[in-house]
């Protein structure tokens, strides 16, 4: 009676820590060189899509231009054009052709790759900035072709789509350092984090490894699958609060997938990365 009281009291404490670190804005793995940057979960023994995801940040430079008819001014008050220049407003008004309805629920949260893709290489070759001579449309062509990049990075991404929908139009930002008590993950799916983490520990370093990884791979990757098509309703029937919940745990299985896709035979644990 006694063990089960304290592993419950210690499986409570990690759900608050837990909780409390997994709003953390996500860096890539190459920049957390520390044990005290790393997750809590890795911690926990007594941290993508992009893959870095990147942040959906928008630059200041790009918000001055906010329609196809605007341009920056030379000093001489000269404006520059950029002909066939995408409307900027927002990252769904980027790309007309593949969405034209917009964000959801105007238009289905799920978007074609394909179509995407195809448009965004057609905006990038109006706007590369080798096609302007350097000066003020240089520069525009520059700060469009990373607006363009930023959009197309993101939407093509669930994750990543999901998160700036929900901070951009609905003000929920799950990625906020002050998010931890108001997007905490739920006990189920900590659970389930945590008994990934448990039989990595259990089987990592036996001869047997690398295939209990691989099935472990392939479960995250249905949850994954999962967690999407569950955004997928969420957004299309405008049920905010059911893909809030789903984004977090989205969050987490991303990070779960691409710390078992960095995982080596031997290893007793995975390091786990947040993705903003």
């Amino acid at each position: 009676m006694a063990a089960a009281l304290r592993q419950g009291a210690v499986r409570q404490f990690c759900r608050k820590q837990i909780s409390r670190h997994i709003s953390r804005p996500t860096r890539p793995l190459s920049q957390l060189n520390s044990q005290s940057e790393a997750c809590v979960l890795c911690r926990y023994r007594v941290q993508p899509a992009q893959r870095q995801f990147f942040s959906t940040a928008q630059p200041t430079i790009l918000r001055r231009y906010a329609s196809t008819n605007s341009a920056p001014a030379t000093n001489q008050g000269e404006q520059v054009p950029i002909t066939n220049a995408p409307d900027i407003t927002n990252y769904y008004t980027i790309f007309p052709k593949t969405i034209p309805g917009g964000p959801p629920p105007n238009s289905p949260f799920e978007i074609s790759l394909a179509d995407l893709r195809r448009e965004f290489l057609q905006l990038q070759n109006v706007v590369h900035p080798d096609k302007y001579p350097a000066g003020a449309a240089k520069q525009h062509a520059e700060a469009l072709s990373a607006r363009i990049n930023e959009a197309y990075r993101t939407l093509a991404d669930p994750l990543q789509r999901a998160q700036y929908l929900l901070r951009e139009w609905h003000g929920i930002d799950v990625t906020a350092e002050d998010a931890a008590t108001k997007h905490a993950l739920d006990a189920e799916t900590l659970m389930e984090v945590m008994e990934v983490q448990e039989t990595i520990e259990e089987v990592g370093a036996s001869p047997e490894a690398e295939t209990q990884i691989n099935a472990l791979k392939e479960e995250n990757e249905e949850r994954v699958l999962g967690c999407v098509g569950a955004l997928t309703r969420a957004f299309d029937d405008g049920d905010l609060e059911w893909a809030r919940k789903e984004c977090i745990r989205l969050r987490f299985w991303y990070s779960v997938g691409e710390g078992l896709r960095e995982w080596e035979p031997g290893n007793t644990e995975i390091r786990l990365v947040h993705n903003s």
